[in-house]
């Protein structure tokens, strides 16, 4: 299985003769690191299902496993044990190449640093990854209007970063992700820099874009903004403890 598979060819719901795949399924996944010859089990057995369309939030406290978690759905890093199928196909055995492919067309990233470029226009901020794509000019101007007016930002499109509050670039941040129309969002921390009420304004943002038909996995620390999604995985210690839908 190549890149052009999993991005080109294949539906995020793959049925076959046993059902439904999920959108992404991690099975028995193990993440070791090792310094100095001490080893740190980051994250141990963790089986995950998120399907299309669902909310999920991983919450848990620091050094739980949550950012590595994070990282491995996002394809920036791998298992050291287990499996992890994206659109029912397994990415392991992917390129370095064809991850980095795979991660551009099928995953959007929401950060907590923002990570806008401070001499780039909030449209080109939101253009860029599509440029790398090789998206047409045409299709880049319509996706990132598309973006802007689905996040409130399209008046500040020829605005510098430095010319927009916190919860505005985080908005543009999200544009961002969502230009390349990507199967699933991954938040991670995305209310960390701002204050409450930006805070609790890029919350809704994220809700509405779910109820939207948006698929979405953030990592947060705050039991308030965990209490946003349908489903809550908590972590700790690298293992899954609790994994319920929302009440």
């Amino acid at each position: 299985m190549n890149s052009n598979e999993l991005t080109e060819t294949q539906p995020t719901n793959v049925v076959n003769g046993n059902g439904v795949h999920p959108l992404i399924r991690l099975t028995g996944v193990t993440k070791v690191f090792l310094t100095d010859e001490v080893e740190t089990h980051a994250l141990s057995g963790i089986h995950l299902d998120i399907r299309e369309g669902e909310y999920v939030s991983i919450a848990g406290p620091s050094g739980c496993g949550k950012t590595t978690l994070l990282s491995i759905l996002g394809l920036l890093d791998t298992p050291s044990d287990g499996s992890y199928a994206l659109k029912g196909h397994e990415v392991a055995n992917l390129s370095f190449a064809e991850r980095a492919r795979v991660r551009n067309r099928e995953i959007g990233f929401i950060f907590q640093s923002f990570n806008l470029i401070g001499d780039l226009t909030v449209f080109e901020n939101v253009e860029l990854p599509l440029t790398y794509r090789g998206t047409s000019a045409s299709d880049r101007k319509a996706f990132v209007t598309e973006a802007l007016e689905r996040v409130g930002m399209a008046h500040r499109a020829k605005h510098l970063p430095s010319q927009l509050s916190g919860g505005q670039q985080q908005r543009v941040a999200v544009a961002r992700a969502l230009a390349g129309r990507p199967a699933i969002l991954l938040a991670d921390e995305p209310t960390g820099n701002l204050d409450s009420r930006n805070g609790e304004a890029v919350m809704q943002l994220l809700r509405e874009l779910h109820q939207g038909g948006a698929t979405i996995c953030m990592v947060t620390h705050d039991e308030r903004f965990a209490q946003h999604a349908d489903r809550t995985v908590h972590l700790f210690d690298g293992q899954i403890v609790e994994d319920r839908m929302a009440a």
